[in-house]
């Protein structure tokens, strides 16, 4: 089960990391996005991964520990809040720019409208 958390989060972080590259907004918001969701299962899964136990039982018996979870819980709902806050000063950098480059250069036009 290990195996495959790992190789989940692998490969979310490597989908993240190519999607960070681009040089678009979008494509970098959801870059983000894959690399937090990458996180919060790397978390989920430091949580010891056990199969139909109680939360907490008594002392010196196995349990999953709840904090783990508790965090990641909280995690997504911040990442969501984030994700919609950058998703709305991408909109607006789109509706100023006229573009959506992440380098902030302004594309040059012939226009006499600019010289």
């Amino acid at each position: 089960m290990e195996l495959l958390y790992a190789s989940c989060v692998g490969v979310l972080v490597t989908c993240g990391i190519y999607l960070l590259l681009r040089a678009r907004t979008f494509p970098v918001v959801l870059g983000l996005t894959m690399i937090s969701y990458a996180v919060n299962l790397f978390l989920f899964s430091a949580g010891r991964l056990t199969i139909n136990k109680a939360v907490v039982l008594g002392t010196g018996a196995d349990y999953a520990d709840p904090l783990p979870q508790a965090l990641v819980l909280t995690a997504i709902v911040i990442g969501f809040a984030m994700t919609a806050f950058v998703v709305i000063l991408a909109i607006r950098g789109r509706a100023d720019l006229g573009n959506d480059h992440v380098d902030g250069h302004l594309v040059k036009t012939n226009s006499k409208e600019h010289k």
